[in-house]
């Protein structure tokens, strides 16, 4: 290239002209400026959706734990009372109190594998990085 190339070429990066030629009727620089800021708009807002759906996820989320713990806690009132009730029993005979104990038991385990596993299914909610 020879050197008033360069310095025309230099020139119109330096002023923000192309130096590639323009043809009639063709798209200009500046409308296919406006055409990828409208899609890194778009873009933008898709991205800002989705978050916005994340943070209500994250709000069903904390309203879920809440009910798993109030339903747990539930439970476990319903069978320290049923339980007391059993101790208190003078009409039960000792197989029959051991064996409601045993159920009792049971039971209890029960209501806590459930409570965990609900737990871990609510807290396996994919998290936005």
């Amino acid at each position: 290239m020879a050197y008033s190339e360069l310095k025309k070429t230099y020139y119109m990066l330096d002023t923000k002209q192309s130096p590639v030629k323009q043809t009639m009727g063709g798209p200009s620089e500046r409308e296919y400026r406006e055409k990828l800021n409208k899609i890194l708009e778009n873009a933008g807002n898709r991205a800002k959706d989705v978050r916005e759906k994340f943070m209500h996820i994250q709000k069903i989320k904390v309203e879920a734990l809440k009910k798993t713990e109030e339903i747990k806690r539930s439970a476990d009132q319903e069978i320290d009372k049923a339980m007391m009730e059993i101790t208190k029993s003078q009409d039960l005979a000792i197989e029959s109190k051991e064996r409601l104990q045993m159920e009792i038991s049971n039971l209890r385990n029960n209501v806590n594998q459930t409570y965990t596993d609900l737990k871990n299914r609510i807290s396996e909610t994919i998290v936005p990085t």
